[in-house]
């Protein structure tokens, strides 16, 4: 993957992270996250 790329992704997987620590978001299995309802 290009770095330029993988640089602006991380901090975004990092919010990802962040809100499915607080319960948001559930990471699936796959990698991708969803949306609690």
């Amino acid at each position: 993957m290009d770095m330029g790329v993988r640089g602006k992704l991380e901090p975004l997987r990092a919010k990802l992270t962040k809100l499915a620590d607080r319960g948001w978001l559930h990471k699936r299995p796959d990698g991708k996250f969803t949306v609690r309802p």
